[in-house]
């Protein structure tokens, strides 16, 4: 059966009343729960009360980033996690943003290739059992071995937006997370995850908007654009994805502190394109587009929250 899943914890919904939300969504055909970390919730708890209370679902994050723990740390957390919902884990680790790791953690935000890179192979060894006795490019780990026995290690999924993560994705990843891209774009950057081997899966992020208001779907459409285009790294992406001239205008507004006007700028076919808008059936025929193109994992993250649950019933699999 195609996966299918939905972005967690919902929206203005206590984590410790997801039970019944969880459930139902099962129930609908949901077959995935994607968490993330950015200010709200950490990206692990979610999932730990997923594994208990949805127990044939499977479970991800996206993305934890590299940088916020400790190589033992991360270890600790993820075999745990696995431990807890063993088959059923999907680690994502991603470079995340200068914003949260330098403005929000007070960490440098250097290297961001080779911090991906050598925690996802510390991991490897790490989750493997091995005792980690190595001095990587970006930090030494001294005798460290997990306690926790995982008889199958969880897959390692790498976040990627341009060529050079992307292929470390397929390289020493299981796959690559997707984040704020077209159907489209799907076509553009999955064959340097491919490139790397056979067998690679590719889950994406995909932001739904699931409502009929070309007004209402405009405004918060942009709001969201503004908000996430504007991070260095995803400005640096849309210009390598070829939308650098559709942009600008939008990119000088916001940088010159009018936001009103940088808002104004959003093209209506750049918000087209990246947040899926409209009826529940229109919403998810764009998904299937997602999926055609070569997304074997979609993540529904719905913005709108006027009516949550009729949404997730709205747009569940048919």
């Amino acid at each position: 059966m195609a996966r299918y899943g939905m972005t967690i914890p919902l929206a203005g919904i206590p984590l410790h009343e997801h039970e019944d939300w969880f459930k139902e969504m099962i129930d609908l055909g949901y077959t995935d729960f994607w968490s993330s970390e950015a200010n709200g919730h950490d990206g692990f708890t979610p999932l730990a009360m997923a594994a208990a209370w949805a127990p044939t679902a499977r479970l991800g994050v996206a993305i934890i980033p590299a940088y916020t723990r400790g190589p033992a740390l991360m270890a600790q957390s993820v075999a745990s996690l696995a431990d807890a919902a063993p088959g059923r884990f999907v680690m994502g680790i991603g470079t995340s943003s200068d914003v949260i790791v330098g403005r929000w953690n007070g960490m440098p935000f250097e290297q961001p290739y080779q911090q991906v890179r050598d925690m996802v192979r510390f991991l490897r060894k790490a989750l493997a059992g091995e005792k980690v006795d190595e001095a990587f490019e970006r930090f030494t780990v001294k005798g460290f071995r997990s306690g926790v026995n995982l008889p199958e290690p969880p897959p390692i999924l790498v976040a990627a937006l341009r060529e050079g993560m992307l292929k470390l994705a397929g390289r020493e990843g299981d796959g690559a997370i997707l984040n704020w891209l077209s159907a489209e774009d799907v076509k553009q950057v999955t064959p340097f995850v491919h490139a790397g081997g056979e067998g690679k899966e590719i889950a994406a992020r995909i932001f739904v908007l699931p409502v009929e208001d070309r007004g209402m779907a405009l405004a918060i459409g942009r709001r969201a654009v503004a908000a996430y285009l504007n991070v260095p790294v995803y400005a640096a992406f849309h210009e390598w994805l070829g939308r650098g001239d559709q942009l600008a205008d939008m990119w000088k507004l916001w940088k010159e502190g009018d936001r009103k006007a940088a808002l104004d700028a959003i093209p209506e076919e750049v918000v087209d394109a990246l947040i899926v808008n409209g009826s529940p059936d229109a919403c998810r025929e764009h998904v299937q587009r997602y999926v055609e193109n070569g997304v074997h994992t979609p993540a529904l993250a719905i913005l709108h929250t006027g009516d949550l649950k009729q949404s997730i019933r709205d747009l569940a699999p048919r």
